[in-house]
């Protein structure tokens, strides 16, 4: 296990739901990433660059694509989501809808291939 999967793990219902389905979608679609620390934030690396982490916060869950123009993307698809310029929140009892989440990871992860 790693600093992500332990934080799954350290949680339950929802919230532990919602942090897999990150952890999940992530890994089938970016599958040699590599769990690591960035920022302090439990996280998937890939080719040694933050693709996405994860904080568990008191009233939400914060996801971070480590990038402001994923962000920027997928706003438009994120109505009823808090944003920030690096940030998407949400909570277990509302996750992030499937193919959102898949949009963010491949868009992070092709920001990461074409930065080497």
């Amino acid at each position: 296990m790693g600093v992500f999967s332990d934080l799954v793990a350290g949680t339950d219902g929802d919230t532990r739901a919602a942090l897999q389905q990150v952890f999940d979608r992530a890994l089938a679609i970016v599958p040699d990433a590599v769990e690591d620390l960035s920022y302090g934030t439990p996280a998937l690396r890939h080719r040694g660059r933050p693709l996405v982490g994860v904080r568990v916060g008191a009233t939400h869950l914060s996801l971070f694509p480590f990038s402001p123009e994923v962000v920027t993307a997928v706003a438009p698809e994120l109505a009823g989501f808090s944003l920030s310029k690096g940030t998407i929140r949400f909570t277990g009892e509302h996750p992030l809808p499937v193919e959102v989440l898949d949009r963010i990871i491949r868009l992070r992860a092709a920001e990461i291939e074409q930065k080497g």
